[in-house]
């Protein structure tokens, strides 16, 4: 064998080689894209059941849009009129502020005209006749209370004299 027949054989052995490696790395990428095959293959099946959820869960989503919408309907005239009632409130206080700051300005201007030491017995008296007042119906409540609790007192001792005398017979 010459050495042109030995170059011949050593590039023979190296493109078999060559053959096997890449016979190798196609079957493994074969293999890859059969699995890649398979998750295609199920792929319709599972975004049916996706799209299938999403449906049911806008179904759901509308009809409960659809009854906040009839429940805002129903309180939207109770927020107009709650409006109404702040505005007229708003205009009433604004009224009594007014009022209230054209008294002031008036007796300020015309001096205190009542004099007030001859007032200040007066206002003690209602006072204590006041305080005289409710002391007396709370004596009074209070001795009608004292008055039902003996009376409930005095029953319970019967039953228990009933029940103690039903005993010893």
């Amino acid at each position: 064998m010459s050495l042109a027949g030995l170059g011949v054989l050593i590039i023979g052995l190296a493109f078999l080689l060559l053959a096997l490696f890449l016979a190798k790395a196609l079957n493994n990428l074969a293999s890859v894209l059969d699995g890649v095959d398979r998750t295609v293959e199920q792929l319709p099946n599972q975004i049916d059941e996706v799209l299938k959820e999403t449906s049911v869960l806008i179904r759901h989503s509308n009809d409960t849009i659809a009854d906040v919408n009839e429940k805002l309907k129903g309180l939207s005239p109770l927020f107009y009129i709650i409006g109404d009632v702040g505005e007229s409130s708003r205009k009433l206080s604004s009224s009594f502020m007014d009022i209230s700051t054209s008294l002031k300005n008036k007796s300020a201007a015309v001096g205190d005209p009542v004099d007030h030491k001859y007032l200040s017995g007066l206002y003690s008296t209602a006072a204590l006749g006041y305080y005289w007042l409710r002391k007396g119906k709370k004596l009074k409540n209070d001795s009608a209370l004292y008055t039902e609790g003996n009376k409930h007192a005095d029953k319970i001792k019967r039953l228990k004299k009933d029940v103690q005398e039903d005993v010893k017979q």
